[in-house]
């Protein structure tokens, strides 16, 4: 790294007295992110710990114990975040060999789908999945019904009113978390060591088998270990699938327990228990990452091996076509006809577009709301996490470390916990946000904080504070080197991360259940409110709208070339 001195000396004299926001900066965000994070976990404690006069008790703790109607929601969430994290593993692993280790035509048109699916909201998956297997209206069993020559009421071919039906619908969402970590395991694999397998005498299989899996296997546990987590914590697919099926899920269960008569004491116990399920998990899979006994790449090595599938190519592209089939193109094409489509009238029709948005007159106003709180979360989302990633990375105040692990706790809280908890806070007549869009704006700060603190982390860690101090020995103050020499080698990565905290805040549903009032409706509520009216023209014209600018703020951030010219960091 090379510095360009002045030609003039510095003058180095007496110093200037320059007052220094550090401090200040690092006291007013350590009080934010105590109100966005602790206020309502302690809340949500104390809800649980006292009855309704306020004094202490463990009566919640021993109904929750006692109560089989509560019991039974766990065990069967278990039981669905299990499937979800095996059939995750079974889809994701061999498509993310196919993709990263073979020569499969097509590996990077398959890739960007998967992440297609990354960006499908779940609760919309489960929706498009009732058009197409809803035990007599889904669309593949009227084809079955049609082929077979049976009749309207017949016995279905599938259907997603089920226990299964619910791990398969969640499956479909939750399998790109797996794919990402094992191709990108993958990815990392040395030839060296397959290569010396080979020279060995050891076949495909074998070296696939005792070298290849082994060194991905922490990738595969820990991404088995996210899907589960992702999938015990979900509510949008469990309350559309689950319930009509005529039983409940944990989160589902939490939601009911709000529902007249109201129980928030015991809401909030039941709450405690899934938050405590979530840190094991994710310490869990931390301690699966982090396990040195693992890490054998280091070290310049050769490109990864590819492996040619000869007559199996077939079979390959077929295995490779049938998940993307389940996940993205029937979903997609069943939300696509349902929107173009109208019982008693031929052919293709807009009218659902135009009941949308120029008849529903809940729409105008959920569009509202949900695009200034998408775009108010990621810009205040955005300069929290750009603010704590500094104070963490440079460390400019003794402590900010704590900043970090403020940042980065509400990971490990469900929205559905989120929403408890926050709902109890803002409630109470001496806090009352309840109501306004405010409650739900702190929703998704906290929910989207550890995301946006992580890119913005590491945004910081490819900056070294050589360049800074560079800047502080040639007379610049800390704000000064920030605005002239920090700020414009952040630029792309604030840009990225404000588009991911954007995508996450508009297709949120678990939390904003339990905070909107009629006032403060978003897209997502809605859509989950049509779906209990049965109103699926509308719900797919509102689920593709959502999809669109999805889409469209995933495009921009990975292709237009911003504020500069260079392009941003791919999206993941």
């Amino acid at each position: 790294m090379s510095v360009a001195l002045p030609e003039r000396e510095v003058a180095i004299g007496k110093p200037h007295f320059r007052f220094d926001l550090t401090r200040p900066a690092f006291y007013a965000l350590a009080a934010v992110l105590a109100v966005l994070v602790v206020l309502p976990l302690a809340w949500l404690a104390y809800y649980a710990l006292v009855d309704k006069d306020g004094q202490p008790t463990l009566a919640n703790f021993a109904a929750l114990v006692s109560d089989a109607t509560l019991r039974k929601p766990y065990v069967l969430a278990s039981g669905m975040a299990l499937g979800v994290g095996l059939l995750s593993v079974v889809i994701a692993t061999p498509l993310a060999w196919l993709v990263s280790r073979t020569d499969l035509p097509g590996r990077r048109a398959v890739r960007a789908l998967v992440t297609a699916s990354f960006v499908t909201p779940p609760f919309l998956g489960a929706i498009a999945w009732e058009i197409l297997a809803a035990p007599n209206s889904g669309l593949i069993n009227v084809f079955w019904r049609w082929a077979a020559g049976g009749q309207p009421y017949d016995a279905p071919l599938v259907n997603i009113y089920s226990f299964g039906g619910l791990v398969f619908a969640i499956a479909c969402y939750t399998f790109p978390y797996v794919f990402t970590l094992v191709a990108n395991g993958l990815d990392r694999v040395p030839a060296d060591l397959e290569d010396a397998s080979a020279i060995l005498g050891g076949r495909a299989w074998t070296t696939l088998r005792k070298i290849t899996f082994p060194l991905v296997l922490p990738a595969v546990l820990a991404g088995a270990l996210i899907a589960i987590l992702q999938a015990l914590t979900m509510f949008g697919s469990p309350a559309i699938l689950a319930l009509p099926a005529g039983f409940h899920v944990i989160t589902t269960k939490i939601w009911s327990l709000f529902q007249f008569p109201p129980k928030p004491g015991l809401a909030a116990a039941a709450a405690l228990p899934l938050l405590l399920i979530t840190v094991l998990l994710l310490q869990g899979k931390s301690w699966i990452l982090g396990r040195k006994g693992y890490t054998v790449l280091g070290g310049k090595s050769g490109a990864p091996r590819i492996s040619r599938l000869g007559p199996w190519m077939p079979v390959a592209a077929l295995f490779a076509f049938a998940v993307l089939s389940l996940t993205v193109l029937l979903p997609y094409a069943a939300l696509l006809k349902t929107a173009l489509t109208k019982n008693g009238v031929e052919g293709l029709t807009l009218h659902n577009f135009h009941f949308v948005f120029f008849e529903f007159s809940a729409t105008r106003l959920a569009m509202y709301n949900t695009f200034v709180l998408g775009f108010a979360t990621a810009t205040i989302g955005t300069g929290i996490a750009l603010m704590a990633a500094y104070m963490v990375s440079r460390s400019p105040v003794r402590g900010a470390g704590a900043l970090g692990l403020l940042a980065t706790a509400p990971v490990a809280i469900p929205g559905i916990v989120l929403g408890v908890g926050l709902f109890l806070t803002y409630s109470h007549p001496s806090l009352m946000l309840y109501g306004t869009l405010w409650i739900l704006l702190i929703a998704f700060l906290t929910i989207e904080m550890p995301a946006g603190y992580q890119q913005m982390q590491a945004a910081f860690h490819g900056i070294h504070p050589e360049l800074e101090e560079a800047s502080r020995i040639l007379g610049a103050s800390r704000m000064k080197t920030l605005r002239l020499i920090t700020a414009p080698l952040l630029r792309t990565s604030v840009i990225a991360t404000w588009c991911f905290v954007f995508i996450g805040t508009i297709r949120e549903l678990s939390a904003t259940i339990l905070l909107t009032t009629a006032n403060t409706k978003l897209v997502s509520v809605i859509i989950y409110d049509l779906n209990e009216s049965g109103d699926m023209g509308a719900i797919s014209v509102l689920g593709i709208m959502l999809l669109a600018v999805s889409f469209t703020v995933v495009f921009i951030a990975n292709r237009l070339p911003l504020l500069g010219g260079q392009r941003l960091p791919a999206l993941r």
